[in-house]
């Protein structure tokens, strides 16, 4: 996933995607790129994904800052705050990157409140949940030029419906829920099961484990 994240940043930030429109057409169009170093990206959850994202965005010069239920000091992350400092987060990022998980505190968490809180400039990334963003409020704000644009990988209903405004709304890029996958996950999820099971047969810590109350 911080790799398919990284993409993403990346497809908006440079102008390959134009450029592949324009060959269609034998158009020469010179586009400059624009820089990743320098730019602020925001991470809403910076939980495991969340700092290897910031590992990776930190060797390309972007400064990172984020929220945590349990806020404490990260390498390659310049800030990390509590939950009710994201209004900060907001205001500063160039790129808001959610992975929060699915609670019922962070249902519609994206609404237009806090779109408005964004840069006319910033971009919006989910690779979280889909239940994250108030999917109307969005698309407003993004019609409006509250925000220049948003990349979509999880949604509320997927596949996403075909008559959704997503698909046709300017500035918002829907990618079918690519994130996450990974060609050896079967392998992977399989080694973990039996690790673990080797572990509760031994009565020692399981990994991963997910916390029932919190809700991820």
């Amino acid at each position: 996933m911080p790799e398919n994240i990284i993409g993403a940043l990346l497809y908006v930030a440079k102008p390959y995607a134009a450029a592949v429109e324009n060959q269609k057409h034998s158009k020469w169009v010179h586009s400059p790129a624009q820089p990743l170093t320098g730019k602020t990206l925001g991470i809403l959850g910076l939980g495991a994904i969340g700092q290897d994202v910031a590992r990776i965005a930190a060797a390309l010069g972007m400064r990172v800052i984020g929220t945590r239920r349990r806020p404490e000091p990260m390498t390659n992350v310049a800030q990390v705050l509590p939950p009710d400092r994201t209004p900060e987060v907001l205001a500063e990022s160039d790129f808001l990157l959610l992975l929060l998980p699915a609670t019922p505190e962070t249902d519609n968490f994206i609404n237009a409140e806090r779109l408005g809180k964004m840069k006319p400039s910033a971009w919006l990334l989910n690779f979280g949940r889909g239940h994250l963003i108030k999917d109307n409020d969005l698309i407003a704000a993004v019609k409006a030029k509250k925000i220049a644009g948003a990349v979509l990988d999880v949604f509320r209903q997927e596949p996403l419906p075909a008559d959704h405004p997503f698909w046709t709304t300017e500035g918002i890029i829907v990618l079918p829920h690519i994130g996450g996958p990974h060609p050896q996950r079967d392998k992977i999820v399989a080694r973990l099961f039996v690790d673990n099971l080797g572990r509760f047969l031994d009565g020692k810590p399981l990994k991963e484990v997910v916390d029932c109350k919190a809700g991820y």
